[in-house]
C-alpha cells in the first residue's frame, strides 16, 4: 500500500542473469541513488513478494556496511595473528587492508584496530572510508532471497 502523502514511488525490476553493469541496471542504479537521496521509506519486492519495507535511515543502519581501507606503507603477505580478531582482509596484492565495521555495534573498533596496528609495527600512508549504497543493500537482499 502506498502511503497517502507519498510524493514518489520507485520500482526496480531486476532481470535474472542480467549483469550489475548492464546498461539497464546502470540506469536503475541511478534511480536507486536518487531514491537514496529522496526517500523516507524503502520497499523491496523480489519475485512478486514484498521482502522488506523499512525506514530508509534504519535500513541503511541495519543492513549497510562501512569499510575502512588502509593503504599500507609495505605490503603484507597475510594478516598477522595479532590482528586476526578484527576480521581484516588484504587487497591490492597485500598493499591494502580492509576493515568492515558497524559503527553502531562497535564504538571502539577503529580505535582498537589503530592501537593494534601500532603495536604490530604496521604503518599506513592513507585511509579511505566507504559506506554501502542503497543499490548495494538492494542487490544483497535480492541475492539472499534466491
Amino acid at each position: 500500500m502506498i502511503p497517502p502523502k507519498a510524493e514518489a514511488l520507485v520500482l526496480f525490476a531486476h532481470g535474472s542473469g542480467s549483469s550489475r553493469l548492464s546498461p539497464r541496471n546502470r540506469r536503475v542504479a541511478g534511480a536507486l541513488q536518487e531514491a537514496e537521496e529522496m526517500a523516507d521509506r524503502i520497499g523491496v519486492i523480489n519475485k512478486g513478494e514484498i521482502i522488506l519495507v523499512e525506514d530508509k535511515d534504519e535500513l541503511m543502519r541495519k543492513l549497510g556496511r562501512k569499510q575502512l581501507t588502509l593503504q599500507l606503507q609495505s605490503p603484507l603477505e597475510r594478516i598477522p595473528p595479532s590482528l586476526e580478531r578484527h576480521g581484516l582482509q588484504l587487497a591490492a596484492g597485500g598493499s591494502e587492508m580492509i576493515y568492515t565495521y558497524d559503527e553502531q555495534a562497535d564504538r571502539d573498533g577503529i580505535a582498537s584496530l589503530l592501537r593494534d596496528l601500532a603495536r604490530s609495527g604496521i604503518a599506513f600512508r592513507d585511509v579511505n572510508t566507504t559506506q554501502s549504497s542503497l543499490e548495494d543493500i538492494f542487490v544483497d537482499l535480492v541475492n539472499e532471497s534466491r
